[in-house]
């Protein structure tokens, strides 16, 4: 093995755990408790340790989807070189740490993904027209389906002919439900991925449909009941105990769909290298993000929170549920997605709900669209131009 090589993996690395720091400190590490802190159900430097802890468990047993698909599977015909890789990721964490620094809103996943296919066409590569519509699809129909899911719950919990005694547990459920059938990296047969019902399953030495659907029914009603007994119990308390579980949900999930925009960049690397193993990416990536939730995520976890502070328990937990859907979805399709465009749209969902027209802005609205549709047109010129002329 040339040394050579492995001082520019080396910084490679160095450079994915810069990136996992940003990512951990910006929106990722901010947004799935800020709800929680602005509705003052917890407070800002114990949500930064929640966030970084399940950010972290998210990493490692959900995080080898989106990093495979950022790795190779957005060029093909190609891995990227060393140098190609530390060039997007020295564009990708700088440009969010400028948007972190000047209040930008730059998109991590958008960032990510424009400096990867930049780089690769540049040397060569070949669009992966299928991986990109799948992309583009979950991109551009986040803001509405997260939207509207939000929309529809921010709807239905103030009615007085839908006792929230009886809605939150339903909505709590649905999430049981969910995440017993999500993929992990260490419950499938001989250590593959695997997911908690399909356990199950194994365990019972049962198989089919039946099965599944019974699995998953039982789930979701006994999150139901416990959630029920304890609204039941202590209303106001039973709503902020659903908020903190719901945001912690939504941290693993962050884990999972964004460690791989930091750590992605480096498997194609592992085979030529041969010092760590993907499992030990993720683990590097996982702590980065930690490390940055906990010493950078506090800031912006309380800028956020004043923004959030008129959601209340409801509300939030409006603007979490889809926020958790989406991001397991695209976890499970390996699709790199920015946590801050399904967070945002949640939000904004509910307060059309609570508010009409009149709660929602269009102009920054406009504004924010507009900059993550930049943070990937900016990215990929950046990373096409500098690849063209440098490597």
């Amino acid at each position: 093995m040339e040394p050579a090589l492995v001082a520019l993996f080396v910084g490679a690395a160095l450079g994915s755990l810069f990136m996992a720091w940003v990512i951990g400190a910006g929106s990722s590490g901010a947004t799935p408790f800020a709800p929680a802190v602005g509705a003052n159900a917890i407070a800002t430097m114990r949500a930064a340790l929640l966030v970084g802890v399940f950010g972290f468990v998210g990493a490692v047993t959900q995080g080898g989807n989106v990093s495979e698909a950022v790795g190779t599977g957005l060029v093909g015909g190609m891995s990227l070189p060393v140098a190609g890789v530390i060039l997007v990721l020295v564009l990708g964490a700088g440009l969010m740490a400028v948007g972190i620094t000047t209040g930008y809103p730059i998109a991590t996943a958008f960032t990510v993904t424009g400096a990867v296919i930049g780089v690769g066409l540049a040397l060569g590569g070949t669009p992966v027209w299928s991986k990109y519509q799948q992309i583009a699809a979950v991109w551009v129909l986040t803001p509405f389906v997260g939207g509207g899911i939000a929309f529809t719950i921010a709807s239905l919990l103030p009615r007085s002919d839908v006792p929230e005694r009886y809605s939150v547990p339903v909505l709590a459920g649905l999430v049981g439900a969910v995440l017993v059938n999500v993929q992990f990296s260490f419950l499938g047969a001989a250590g593959t991925s695997g997911t908690v019902r399909g356990l199950g399953q194994r365990t019972l030495a049962v198989d089919g449909l039946a099965s599944t659907v019974g699995i998953t029914g039982l789930a979701a009603l006994a999150v139901a009941a416990v959630v029920w007994w304890d609204i039941s119990r202590d209303e106001r308390g039973g709503l902020r105990h659903v908020l903190l579980a719901l945001g912690s949900l939504v941290a693993f999930s962050a884990g999972g769909s964004q460690v791989g925009l930091a750590v992605g960049p480096l498997l194609p690397l592992l085979d030529d290298v041969g010092i760590a193993s993907p499992f030990a990416v993720l683990v590097g990536g996982g702590l980065g993000m930690l490390v940055g939730s906990w010493t950078g995520a506090p800031r912006m976890i309380k800028s956020l929170a004043r923004d959030y502070s008129s959601l209340g328990p409801r509300r939030s937990i409006s603007a979490l549920v889809p926020s958790f859907l989406i991001a397991q979805l695209a976890v499970l399709l390996g699709v790199p997605v920015s946590f801050n465009e399904i967070v945002v749209s949640a939000i904004i969902g509910s307060g059309a709900a609570v508010g009409g027209r009149a709660a929602v802005d269009a102009r920054k609205i406009l504004v924010t669209v507009g900059a993550w549709a930049g943070s990937f047109v900016l990215a990929f010129v950046l990373a096409y131009a500098t690849a063209f002329l440098l490597l």
